[in-house]
């Protein structure tokens, strides 16, 4: 009798604790998520009653809001440099990025209350220690509405996808454009997580899956983190979301087809959260929750894999940070880099995939033919599933850059990363390899406030370059190589050159006057014989050349000492490795 009456009794001051602690989620039954200013105050009221929990501020944000951090240590240690030395493992959870998707603000709320409230459920907290960014984007989360999700079940309301100045957010981790970024980043590093999970909801396809999986490219990991990915991480992850309730497949990037013919792993290109992580050696995932599934599905879903990843880390603790510590090492004396990749379609992954059956009927709206997916014609089929990236553009890596010191904005991204330099103590001459463009393709349309470059296409010589004391001396012996190499390198993908850093040298700012520079260019032209035949070549092969007076007179102007130096000469200097 007495036992009874005690476990009704502990019953009772659980049930009375976790009231406390409900969450708008849980009272709206599934239906509503919570303002930032209600999220916040539950995040305090956490941080208050349990010691176990903090919340920081780590700099501003385009709202004007700072970006918060919260810590759940058992250990009640907050320092990370104490915290890595006890060989504690660091998880880090991103949440609204796109405050639509909300689904990772609500679950990350209740875990870190069930965490607080029930510890012995979650002993593989003991070794790893949760870091949770409530609202990554402050100025969406604020912009609350219930109409621009169009296609998406839930919440009722919910934030706005652009941030403050309505920048996307998860294009924005390499130009850092935004102080969000930039606090992002600065975050990052403090933690050097190794493990990371960027909550989002799909929007595309249907199929029967709640849950979706965007990590990062195996091949572009590499190693031994890229084979631990792929035989410990995601089959691990796959069968505990299984065993939830949850079974999970491989994002669906299916833009422009249908899911039953097979897909592409979407590209993890360094703009993208999970992109930047694996610049530093982070195994990085975004939850895709299917944006047609039930709001209150989504978030347990969510909730679930969160849940699922620290089990892991857990378990595989040791050998994870092993691996990360071995990679690092690796990647200083590593002799090659690709900096740009194609997916290789004769090598696709089959996985078993369960969708809908597609057909297509006329649109009430146009009569013209429109894509439906039936869902009382589910299937189950084998597809194949492209996940096989492969080199395009290839570097091999110098001994160090040299970036003269105008060139700040590039220099202060380069610090706010971590990397490590000099300024050069004085004047000096180097011998560099020098990048000039010969072409570059943009794109028409603005992207995330630039015309980005599409590609380029350069020539390298070696010259003879006089630097500034001040100037900026870049060792490429770190562990920040890939960083270093990928937004350095004209030709990668998300380089700084490609976003438009540099766009002032594809400018020219002196010139001639036609009739003055006939005379110097015919002197030009006694003067250099090479000069003289390179011309004639050049009218034979070119018939509108050779009618063109203007154009002929722009050709000598090209080849004499007259050409400025700084045109088409991209400002980032490569010393040759020895």
């Amino acid at each position: 009798m007495f036992k009874s009456v005690l476990s009704l009794l502990f019953l009772l001051i659980a049930a009375s604790a976790f009231g406390q602690y409900e969450t708008r989620f849980e009272k709206s039954r599934g239906t509503q998520t919570p303002t930032y200013e209600e999220a916040m105050a539950y995040y305090q009221r956490l941080a208050r009653d349990f010691p176990q929990i903090r919340i920081s501020q780590k700099g501003l944000t385009d709202s004007g809001k700072p970006l918060h951090l919260i810590l759940y240590s058992r250990s009640r240690v907050f320092d990370m440099a104490k915290l890595k030395a006890q060989g504690k493992a660091i998880l880090l959870i991103n949440n609204a990025i796109h405050p639509g998707e909300s689904d990772g603000v609500d679950a990350s709320m209740m875990l870190l209350r069930d965490v607080a409230l029930h510890p012995a459920r979650f002993p593989q907290l003991d070794s790893v220690v949760l870091a949770i960014i409530p609202f990554y984007n402050i100025g969406g989360a604020l912009n609350r509405n219930s109409t621009t999700r169009v296609n998406q079940e839930g919440p009722d309301e919910y934030g706005f996808r652009g941030n403050a100045r309505n920048y996307d957010l998860n294009r924005d981790f390499i130009k850092a454009d935004t102080r969000n970024a930039r606090s992002f980043a600065a975050i990052f590093h403090e933690l050097d997580p190794d493990l990371f999970v960027d909550t989002h909801v799909s929007n595309g396809a249907d199929y029967q899956y709640v849950m979706t999986l965007d990590y990062t490219q195996e091949d572009k990991l590499g190693g031994q983190l890229g084979q631990f990915q792929r035989n410990t991480f995601l089959p691990y992850l796959y069968r505990h979301m299984k065993e939830a309730g949850y079974e999970a497949t491989p994002y669906v990037n299916a833009w422009g087809q249908t899911p039953d013919k097979g897909f592409i792993q979407f590209p993890d290109w360094p703009r993208y959260s999970t992109g930047y992580a694996a610049l530093f050696h982070t195994i990085g995932v975004m939850t895709e929750t299917h944006m047609l599934k039930p709001y209150d599905q989504r978030v347990k879903a969510t909730y679930a894999y969160l849940e699922g990843t620290t089990r892991l880390l857990s378990q595989y603790r040791r050998p994870l940070l092993r691996m990360r510590r071995e990679t690092k090492e690796a990647v200083k004396a590593q002799e090659r880099f690709a900096v740009t990749w194609q997916v290789n379609k004769e090598k696709p992954s089959m996985i078993e995939f369960k969708g809908y059956e597609p057909e297509y009927y006329p649109s009430q709206v146009s009569g013209l033919e429109r894509l439906h997916y039936d869902r009382t014609k589910p299937f189950t089929r084998t597809i194949p599933f492209y996940d096989t990236y492969e080199p395009v553009d290839v570097v091999d890596r110098p001994a160090a850059y040299v970036i003269p010191q105008g060139w700040h904005q590039v220099v202060d991204l380069l610090k706010l990363n971590r990397v490590q330099m000099q300024a050069l103590p004085r004047d000096t001459v180097m011998d560099v390899e020098a990048y000039h463009v010969q072409d570059v393709k943009t794109a028409a349309q603005p992207y995330e406030g630039h015309y980005w470059h599409t590609s380029v296409d350069l020539r390298k010589e070696k010259q003879k370059v006089a630097f500034r004391k001040g100037d900026w001396y870049v060792p490429v012996n770190q562990w920040t190589n890939r960083y270093i190499i990928e937004t350095l390198e004209p030709k990668g993908v998300d380089s700084f050159f490609k976003w438009n850093f540099f766009d002032t040298i594809l400018q020219q700012k002196e010139g001639f006057s036609s009739y003055v520079f006939e005379d110097l260019a015919a002197e030009l032209l006694k003067e250099s014989p090479e000069l003289q035949k390179a011309l004639a070549e050049k009218k034979k092969q070119d018939a509108d050349f050779a009618k063109s007076a203007e154009a002929q007179l722009d050709f000598i102007y090209d080849h004499s000492p007259h050409r400025e130096k700084e045109y088409l000469r991209y400002p980032v200097f490569r010393v040759p490795a020895r």
